[in-house]
């Protein structure tokens, strides 16, 4: 979703022969993107190779960002604030909270019981740009990392997790092909994290293991200030409590460049033994 902005504006201009034109320009409309679950700039479920904000490399852009996903037996949370420096570096902080209503009640932890998560996530473009870049093969690629520490280490403990806090690491690609006005990215993330690190990392019997995980993302421009795609995100399964990958659908509106919101629907699968968590994700974020 970060890549909304350059097809915008680059699209209606020229193409691949307009891009490096426009580059003293600053990035345009939604280049800044939107804010994944985690605060990495991206989609909603994944990180991408880009870098948040709206500075290009002479400069410093940033943006802050609330998240909401209505689930059938849960309600989560995310709000947070994101810095890119010089189209090269992004930093980022979020702050998620994961309600579990009245399924609190019936797994024993009482209703309304609240796992709280803070994620700081660094961010480095190391190749390509997925912009400027129309006339080679390579991707804009990047390499991140997130720090997460879960609140309730008492309850992670209890569910077999091994620790309440860990790192995630991952390489991102993303390649934005405006004439087919289509933006491609993929992640392979190495993680322990339960339900991205609510619920702790590794599991029981001391498993503590990394494992590898795969994040991808596809849009299709549809007009000037909209994009539609699709979300999947693989994830692991250490605490033998089923749980699912990840999918949606989305669609991205620009209002303009320091606003923009994103609606999906999205298919969580099963969380704690409840099964079906599919509903609505909407996210507003504001930057420059």
């Amino acid at each position: 979703m970060k890549f909304l902005c350059s097809l915008f504006a680059l699209l209606a201009l020229a193409g691949p022969a307009a891009a490096e034109d426009l580059r003293p320009l600053g990035k345009l409309l939604l280049t800044g993107g939107v804010t994944s679950v985690e605060g990495a700039g991206g989609g909603g479920l994944a990180s991408w190779a880009t870098i948040t904000g709206y500075a290009t490399r002479d400069g410093v852009g940033g943006n802050v960002h609330a998240t909401g996903i209505a689930l059938p037996d849960y309600q989560f949370r995310a709000y947070g604030a994101s810095a890119g420096l010089f189209d090269r570096v992004e930093v980022s902080y979020t702050r998620q909270d994961f309600d579990t209503q009245g399924a609190g009640a019936k797994l024993g932890l009482g209703r309304g019981f609240t796992f709280h998560q803070d994620v700081v996530g660094v961010k480095v473009r190391v190749a390509g740009d997925a912009v400027y870049d129309q006339d080679r093969w390579l991707p804009q690629i990047a390499v991140g990392a997130q720090y997460k520490n879960a609140a309730k280490a008492g309850v992670i403990g209890f569910l077999g997790g091994q620790d309440d806090d860990g790192i995630d690491y991952y390489v991102a690609a993303t390649r934005v092909l405006l004439d087919q006005s289509l933006v491609l990215s993929g992640t392979v993330r190495a993680t322990k994290a339960n339900q991205t690190g609510l619920l702790g990392f590794g599991g029981p019997g001391g498993k503590d293991d990394y494992t590898l995980q795969f994040e991808g993302s596809a849009g299709m421009l549809l007009s000037k200030r909209l994009l539609v795609g699709a979300e999947y995100r693989a994830k692991p399964n250490n605490l033998g409590l089923k749980e699912s990958d990840w999918i949606d659908l989305f669609a991205a509106y620009a209002v303009n460049k320091h606003l923009s919101v994103t609606a999906a629907y999205v298919d969580l699968g099963t969380i704690a033994t409840f099964k079906g968590q599919r509903g609505l994700y909407l996210s507003l974020q504001a930057g420059f």
